[in-house]
């Protein structure tokens, strides 16, 4: 069984929430994780989680993040439920998340782009997320850029703390690259004061974590927290 967990997205300058993600996880006898390649949930279960879970959304926010792979944005069964999810969210808009996951096939951006446009044209925003690593290395998704409302960098696929200096580097280049291209600039993976102390020198407003606040189940039935 899959549902959506949400974490929140927040402006820490301005104290605000800007938005949700939303994050899939499995259901299993350890309790609820992340699936092992987001490529192994069933298309339908994906379209239809992600249908019935923005049903329930009537949050006073800005936006709704769902993360899909490469894989997941060929997919017509996907992409026709991310339509459909947008619809039933509307005022509220959906940013599509392109993941760093690794595909089972080498698409090329040109088979990217088009799928992409048609979301931005239903109103959505379309973000590259976890930039840096897999997939999502910058050769990779220099061609996406021009897309995109947003670039996401997360301080935990490194298994490093913001402090370190490699990392700090990294969370530089990501911001600066934002800031030149005009997208928003999101920094996942803030765990403690530290972090959150040092993304204020780094000037980075809009942040991620569960520092902030873990992921919280979105139940669609009674039972869905029970094991």
């Amino acid at each position: 069984m899959y549902r959506f967990f949400i974490q929140p997205q927040l402006d820490k300058f301005n104290n605000s929430l800007i938005g949700y993600e939303l994050l899939m996880k499995k259901k299993t006898e350890q309790g609820w994780r992340p699936p092992h390649n987001f490529s192994d949930v069933p298309s339908h279960t994906m379209a239809s989680v992600l249908i019935a879970t923005t049903k329930l959304l009537s949050l006073k926010i800005g936006s709704v993040s769902v993360n899909i792979n490469r894989n997941q944005l060929m997919d017509p069964e996907v992409r026709t439920a991310i339509i459909e999810a947008q619809r039933i969210l509307r005022p509220l808009r959906l940013v599509v998340e392109l993941t760093e996951d690794t595909p089972d096939q080498n698409w090329p951006n040109s088979q990217l782009v088009p799928l992409i446009k048609d979301f931005i044209d239903y109103g959505m925003d379309f973000s590259l997320d976890d930039c840096g690593t897999g997939v999502n290395q910058l050769e990779n998704i220099k061609e996406l850029v021009p897309l995109a409302s947003e670039i996401k960098f997360a301080i935990q696929n490194f298994g490093e703390k913001l402090r370190d200096p490699d990392i700090e580097s990294k969370v530089i280049f990501w911001r600066d690259f934002s800031r030149k291209h005009n997208l928003r600039f999101i920094l996942e993976g803030i765990e403690d004061d530290n972090d959150d102390q040092l993304a204020d020198s780094l000037e980075i407003d809009l942040r991620q974590g569960y520092y902030y606040g873990k992921p919280r189940l979105l139940k669609l039935e009674p039972d869905d927290d029970k094991f």
